[in-house]
This record gives structure tokens, sequence and C-alpha cells, in this order.
């Protein structure tokens, strides 16, 4: 049986219009490839959310190697200012255009032609699990999660897990992800009481408890890294008023913050950490201030160890650089599966992912379609 071809496959995944949360197609086209290759398939949808399962070998195998991806993508944004049509997977000067070429449709197709492959070959001793979601671009609320629920509850086990998002700054292989920060954002609201601006007596402004809070914020240095991460950091990312007038001084104003942390914090320590800092400028102005705080993600690390040495050990031969462990970037779906399993990420460079004419040189996908199938070598023998 002819090998599956991780560049068409690529390309029909692009031709999918599966803008997050709509499922395009992408997911049952794999639905369909995998059973036919004795996949065991099950679609977990959640919320109208499409995701799906999928198991070669025995369910509760000590040896089960996962690998989670996502085929949603981010909307296309000005249509016009593409030289190609985005879903078209055009190919030009041994380059494939189109939205999610690079994140991550590439890495799926990439994995799932490699697994395929790999268990038609050689049938390992043991098991592969795909966990593929269509809510990894949105609120990823009803994505990974829904699928690591249903995993739990049917006790299914991945031994370790690859996450394929892009993770190569400029050359394949020159990046793998042993970690990621957490993100917490922050939603500040400061009720004064509006009146004329040449009394201002008479009213009480709440631009200024908004300007010294935010000041304090951005001042403070929350750590200064460690071995693995390097500092926190906190941007203040918006302040509002809504005010148009000159000559009046508003009732309310708005600030957002955003905190990429390391692991010395916690969405915990963190959002105890605003609150008194809240509470010290509402007692200094006399302006309430309301908090509404969400953490998309705790920070976390897989050691470096055994597994992140079978990925920069294929990564190297296939590519001849041994890639840099790295904890950088925002978040990915890695956050869910690090409570499952030790996991880590590898896949393409991402230099155009989200942006217009996003694109993916062919001989890139054949690379990763091949560091997967020694991954997968490897990892059996």
């Amino acid at each position: 049986m002819s090998e599956i071809d991780a560049v068409a496959l690529t390309a029909d995944l692009i031709r999918c219009p599966s803008v997050t949360p709509n499922e395009g197609g992408a997911l049952v086209l794999l639905d369909a490839l995998l059973a036919d290759a004795g996949f065991e398939c099950t679609r977990v949808d959640r919320e109208g959310i499409s995701n799906l399962f999928a198991r070669w070998g025995a369910k509760g195998h000590d040896r089960t190697f996962g690998f989670n991806g996502h085929t949603d993508v981010v909307p296309v944004g000005d249509q016009a200012a593409w030289t190609t049509d985005p879903f078209g997977a055009e190919v030009k000067d041994g380059i494939m255009f189109g939205r999610g070429a690079t994140d991550m449709k590439s890495g799926v197709a990439a994995f799932a032609a490699a697994a395929i492959d790999f268990v038609r070959d050689t049938p390992p001793d043991g098991s592969i699990i795909l966990t593929i979601t269509g809510d990894e671009e949105a609120d990823a609320i009803y994505g990974t999660t829904a699928l690591l629920d249903y995993m739990d509850k049917t006790d299914e086990k991945m031994s370790v897990c690859l996450v394929g998002e892009p993770t190569c700054p400029n050359d394949m292989g020159d990046m793998m992800k042993i970690g990621r920060r957490g993100s917490l954002t922050a939603w500040f609201t400061f009720k004064g009481k509006q009146g004329h601006s040449a009394y201002p007596h008479r009213a009480k402004n709440p631009l200024p408890a908004m300007a010294a809070l935010m000041h304090r914020l951005a001042s403070h240095t929350l750590d200064e890294g460690n071995a693995h991460f390097d500092a926190s950091t906190l941007a203040v990312v918006t302040m509002d008023t809504g005010n148009p007038a000159t000559n009046v001084i508003p009732a309310e104003c708005r600030a957002t913050v955003n905190i990429r942390f390391n692991d010395i914090h916690s969405g915990e320590s963190l959002t105890s950490w605003l609150h008194a800092q809240l509470t010290g400028v509402s007692e200094e102005t006399g302006i309430d201030i309301d908090v509404n705080i969400k953490v998309s993600g705790e920070s976390f690390i897989t050691p470096p160890g055994p597994l992140s040495d079978l990925v920069a050990n294929a990564v190297q031969a296939e590519t001849g650089r041994t890639p840099e462990l790295s904890t950088s970037g925002g978040t990915s779906d890695a956050r869910f599966v690090k409570n499952h399993c030790p996991v880590v990420e590898f896949g393409l460079v991402g230099k155009t992912m989200h942006q217009v004419d996003e694109n993916v040189p062919v001989v890139q996908i054949q690379q990763l379609k091949a560091i997967y199938g020694r991954i997968l070598r490897d990892y059996f023998a």
C-alpha cells in the first residue's frame, strides 16, 4: 500500500474552511482516513465544537504515544489582501499558501500520515492516540478539555504526548517547547462620580486612580526568571474612559492588563497580588475599584529527560539541528495535556501563522512527517 502524502493531505485540509468554531469538513476527512487505516475513531463533540479521538492498538496499553493538534483556523481577515485563495492550497515555487498552512493543518497532516504509514509498515507493540480539536484558536473551552474528559471517563490513557504547534522561530528544527508560561488577564473598573471639570471638588474623578494603579502594576518587577523561564511580564493593554467631552469628569473608566508568568507564580498568587494592589490604590484615592480576572492557563514545564531527548534526537537526525529547549511564546493546548501525561511541542517554522498569505514550504511538511515518523519508530523500538 502506498504511503500517505502529507503534502496532499495538508492541501485537502486547507481546502476545508474550518474557521473556528466551524468544522468545515476537516475532521470528517481525518476520521475517514484514520478509520480506513485501522484507527478506532470517536467524535467527541461538545457545545457545538467538533473534536476527534482516534486510537490504533489496544486500549490502556502502557506504551501509548499521543499526538494533539487542531484543525480550526483564525479568520482570513482582509481577503482582498491575499494573493491566493485562502482556502485554495495553491503551491507556488515550492510554497503552499492558505489559512492553516502553518498553524497547524500541516502539523496534523504530517502526524496523521506518519502514524498511518508506521502502523501499516511495522505494527508496534503499543498504541497511538490522536486527539484533534476544532477549538484551539478561540476560547479553547470545549476542545482538548472535552477530549481529555472523554479519555478520563473511558479509561483511555496516553503515556506521553507531542503537540504539533509551530515551534521553530527561524529554521526547521531550531526549537521545541518543553513548557509554557501561564496567562492571566485582569479587567479593572474604576467608579467615581461625574461632574463639571470646572468644579472638580463636586465630582470624584476615577482617572487618577486608574493611572496610579496602572503605573504601580506596570512598574513592578514580578521576578527575574529562572533556569527554564524568562522573567514574567505584565502589559497594560488598554485604558478607556469613553468620554468625548472636555468639560466633564467621567463617572467611570476601565483598564486591562495581561500577565504572562513563569512557574515562580500561579494564577492564584497573582490574583491575590492584584487584589492587594487594587485595595491599596482604592484606599488612597477613595475610588471604588472592581476587577474581573481570568486565568487562561497555568505555567508548566516538562523537565528535560526521555521525552525531550526522543524528540530532539529525531529532529537532529532529520534536520542536522539540535533544537533549543524553550518555554517562550503564548499558550497552547499543551497546558491542558500536561495534567494528563508528560507533554512537549514540536512543529514547523511559525513565521507566517495568522498572517495574510500564510504559507509553508512543501519541503518542511515532508521534513515534519519524517521527524514524526522517526519519533514513532524510536519510541516503540
